[in-house]
């Protein structure tokens, strides 16, 4: 698909590293996000996988716009019911030109009863990370504790990835971090009054970070509370540069340098 893209330097185009613009939420305008995102400067969207429902919308998207939609693959703990393994059986077949593992993890936040095939169900995609040479974008909610102590049990198998949608505190970035292939995704909630997540960042380096919006949720301000778009990741990048103290350019270069380092050449 042909979209005209205003002329913008390679050196400040951006990547949003975590979108779902293949949700029902654009089916009336994908095109147009798309348009406002490449002529915004976000010429790369990454497309995590949620359920086995969503794949096929996930590969449409990917197709209509190729070199710049990329697809993962994997299973939300939101997802993981009775059925999981069975799930993650068909799943693991479709991982050829994937691009990483997920979007994978554990949330206890609304729901604990299926605590344990969570915990199963991340662990077994997380050897898939390990054994297809992917990274992993993992989702953590109410589940530190238990997502940190799995990913304690595969730290000698050199993962690497992203944590998606990063909102905690020094404590817990210092120990994330502390899995040296790994970075911390940072969106709209940074640019939130409430949140805590600039003071938090000031003890995290910058290539230690990569952009994302999680799109169509969080959009940042000044859109909070509208559907959220890839071309928000420089709304975002501006917030976070100001943070670091540093021009829109060099975020820019560190953020995409992190992201090569992570799922490799786009």
């Amino acid at each position: 698909m042909g979209i005209y893209i205003k002329s913008i330097r390679k050196e400040q185009l951006m990547i949003d590293t975590h979108s779902h613009i293949y949700g029902e939420e654009f089916d009336t305008d994908r095109a147009e996000v798309v348009r406002r995102a490449l002529q915004t400067g976000v010429d790369k969207i990454l497309l995590p996988n949620i359920n086995e429902e969503s794949i096929s919308r996930m590969m449409a998207v990917v197709r209509d716009f190729p070199n710049v939609c990329y697809p993962m693959m994997g299973l939300h703990p939101e997802d993981v019911k009775e059925d999981w393994a069975m799930i993650l059986d068909r799943m693991e077949q479709q991982l050829d030109g994937t691009i990483a593992v997920g979007e994978c993890g554990l949330d206890f936040y609304w729901d604990s009863t299926y605590r344990n095939e969570q915990i199963e169900a991340f662990e077994r995609q997380i050897c898939w990370a390990y054994e297809h040479d992917l990274p992993l974008v993992i989702h953590m909610r109410k589940a530190e504790r238990e997502l940190l102590d799995a990913m304690d049990r595969h730290k000698s198998k050199g993962l690497r990835g992203v944590f998606h949608c990063f909102g905690g505190s020094k404590e817990t970035a210092s120990r994330m971090l502390g899995y040296e292939g790994f970075a911390l995704g940072i969106g709209g909630v940074v640019t939130f009054k409430n949140s805590h997540l600039a003071d938090t960042l000031n003890s995290v380096p910058l290539d230690r970070i990569v952009l994302e919006t999680d799109a169509p949720y969080l959009a940042p301000v000044p859109y909070r509370g509208k559907r959220n778009e890839p071309a928000y990741v420089r709304e975002i990048a501006s917030f976070v540069s100001n943070i670091y103290k540093v021009s829109m350019e060099e975020l820019i270069n560190e953020t995409n340098a992190t992201v090569a380092r992570i799922f490799g050449a786009l």
